[in-house]
C-alpha cells in the first residue's frame, strides 16, 4: 500500500474517536464537525477494505480486525510525536493525557497519598486513574497502561515487573481476645477465617505458607467471603476473624498496632504486582514517567 497524507490523517481521527469513545468528542477533539469525522472513518475503511469499528446510535466498539489495527498503527503515531518533541529539544517532555487503570487497593493505599507530588512534577499531564479489578481491553478502552497483582496473563501487553509483596496472616487485637492466638499455620483449622474471592476462577484463594522452601497448605472456613481487600481489611480491623493479606500498603496498620501478624516465621510467600502496557518499541515519555513514579512510590 503507498502511503499518503489521508492515510495518516485517517488514522489520527480513528485514534480520537477510540480515546473519546464518540465521533462527537472526536469532533470536538479535532476541531471537526462530527460527520466530517464520520466521513473520516468511512474513507479510512474502505483503503483499508475492513470494517474498524461497530457503531449503533448509542455506542461504539473496535471490531476485532479494527483493534489489531489500532494496536499496531497508535503506537507509530506517538513515535511521530516524540519524534517531533526531540526536534523541539524536548525528548524528556511529559505531556499530554495518560488513561491508567489500577488495581483498586493499590491506588487507594499506595498511589492516591503520592498523586499531587506526581501531578505537580509534570504539569503538562492529564492524569487519568481508573480503578477496576477487571483489566479488560487496554486499546479498546483507550487505556495507555494497567498496574495489576498477579502473575500476567498470557496476551501481547508487555508486562514490568515492579515488586513481590509479602502475604502475611493476621487479625485484630479484639479478634484474638476473644477467641485466642493461633500458635501453628494447622490451628486455623478452628479459627473464623475471612475468604477471599479469586476473581480468575469465582472460588476463594487456599491458604498457603511458605518458609525456606518448605510449603504449607491450610484448609480454612468462615461465613464471611469477600472480593474486595479494603472491605477485607476493615472485616479485619473490626474482628470478624483472621485474613491473609498483601503487606504492601497495610505497614501502618501492623505499626500501630490495629493489626497483628501472627506467624512471622513462615515469611516466603509473596504475590506480583506488574505494570501491562501495549507493546511497542519505545513506550512514550508520559508512561515511563508514571511506571518510574510507581516503582519510587513502591521503594
Amino acid at each position: 500500500m503507498n502511503f499518503d497524507g489521508r492515510l495518516l490523517s485517517g488514522v489520527t481521527v480513528l485514534a480520537a474517536v477510540v480515546a473519546g469513545g464518540s465521533f462527537v468528542n472526536a469532533a470536538e477533539a479535532l476541531g471537526l464537525s462530527a460527520s466530517g469525522v464520520s466521513r473520516a472513518i468511512a474513507r479510512l475503511e474502505a483503503r483499508l477494505g475492513v470494517r474498524l469499528l461497530d457503531r449503533t446510535t448509542r455506542s461504539l466498539r473496535l471490531t476485532d480486525e479494527g483493534a489489531r489495527f489500532y494496536q499496531q498503527v497508535v503506537p507509530l503515531l506517538d513515535g511521530i510525536a516524540d519524534a517531533a518533541a526531540g526536534l523541539s529539544g524536548a525528548t524528556a517532555t511529559v505531556r499530554g493525557k495518560l488513561r491508567v487503570s489500577v488495581e483498586p487497593f493499590f491506588s487507594r493505599l499506595v498511589l492516591a497519598p503520592r498523586l499531587g507530588d506526581f501531578i505537580a512534577q509534570y504539569q503538562e499531564l492529564e492524569l487519568e486513574i481508573v480503578t477496576s479489578d477487571e483489566m479488560g481491553d487496554l486499546v479498546a478502552q483507550g487505556l495507555d497502561a494497567a498496574i495489576r497483582f498477579g502473575p500476567p496473563p498470557p496476551s501481547a501487553l508487555v508486562a514490568r515487573h515492579l515488586l513481590d509483596t509479602r502475604i502475611i496472616t493476621v487479625a485484630a487485637p479484639a479478634y484474638l481476645a476473644r477467641h485466642g492466638r493461633p500458635e501453628r499455620p494447622e490451628d486455623l483449622a478452628r479459627h473464623v477465617c475471612i475468604q477471599f474471592r479469586d476473581p480468575r476462577t469465582g472460588r476463594p484463594f487456599s491458604w498457603e505458607f511458605h518458609a525456606g522452601g518448605r510449603v504449607l497448605p491450610v484448609a480454612t472456613s468462615g461465613p464471611l467471603t469477600v472480593s474486595d481487600v479494603g472491605t477485607m481489611l476493615g472485616a479485619c480491623q473490626a474482628g470478624a476473624g483472621i485474613a491473609q493479606v498483601m503487606a504492601l500498603g497495610v505497614k501502618d496498620l501492623l505499626a500501630r498496632g490495629e493489626l497483628v501478624e501472627l506467624f512471622p516465621g513462615w515469611p516466603d510467600e509473596t504475590f506480583p504486582l506488574y505494570a501491562l502496557y501495549p507493546s511497542r518499541q519505545h513506550p512514550p515519555a508520559k508512561l515511563r514517567a508514571f511506571l518510574d513514579f510507581c516503582s519510587e512510590t513502591i521503594r
